[in-house]
């Protein structure tokens, strides 16, 4: 299975697999509450069976060519991940997102992680626009968007009904020519 470093700390992205829902199910555990703040990942992966369905859901997708999802690993144990939850090769969109177990905050690993993804997204599959939906309440999120470079292109207000409330949900996006723009010149 190939590896992408994501700096001299020895974090790597790797792509996750319904083989490995274990692993995958004791991460969600490990950060249940913290990711579950802004995120229902772990109202949807409970149990092992459910584990290996979610990770099974986006082998179906990146067999399509419609999403993926790649694990973010800090020595070696899986912390955190980043996604495509949607692509759309023929409109040239997706819609990236990401989470971290607490042990892993603080480190900039979702803003490399998520460069390698959109880099790849915009690269080698020609997408032009990446979105970036959010909880407006989700500060550390936002963070990420802007330090990819995004714009906030708006606020669907009280759009996203989460454990009983509604909350806001801000939309960022980058388009590829900008995204290309931004990159260091190597």
């Amino acid at each position: 299975m190939y590896a992408i470093s994501l700096g001299d700390d020895g974090a790597e992205l790797r792509p996750l697999e319904p083989w490995q829902a274990e692993e995958f199910l004791a991460h969600i555990d490990r950060g249940r509450e913290f990711i579950g703040q802004h995120n229902a990942l772990p109202d949807v992966v409970h149990d092992l069976e459910s584990s290996r369905a979610f990770l099974q859901a986006y082998a179906e997708k990146a067999a399509a060519d419609a999403g993926r999802i790649c694990g973010i690993r800090a020595d070696g144990k899986l912390v955190g991940a980043v996604i495509l939850r949607r692509m759309d090769v023929e409109q040239r969109t997706a819609e990236a997102g990401c989470w971290l177990e607490p042990s892993a905050v603080g480190r900039g690993l979702v803003t490399r992680a998520a460069r390698v993804l959109i880099d790849w997204a915009v690269e080698e599959r020609g997408i032009h626009r990446v979105e970036w939906w959010v909880s407006s309440a989700n500060e550390p999120s936002i963070a990420v968007a802007r330090r990819l470079g995004m714009t906030r292109d708006g606020v669907l207000r009280e759009s996203y009904l989460y454990r009983g409330k509604r909350h806001d949900e801000e939309i960022w996006s980058v388009l590829a020519p900008d995204w290309r723009a931004s990159r260091p010149v190597s």
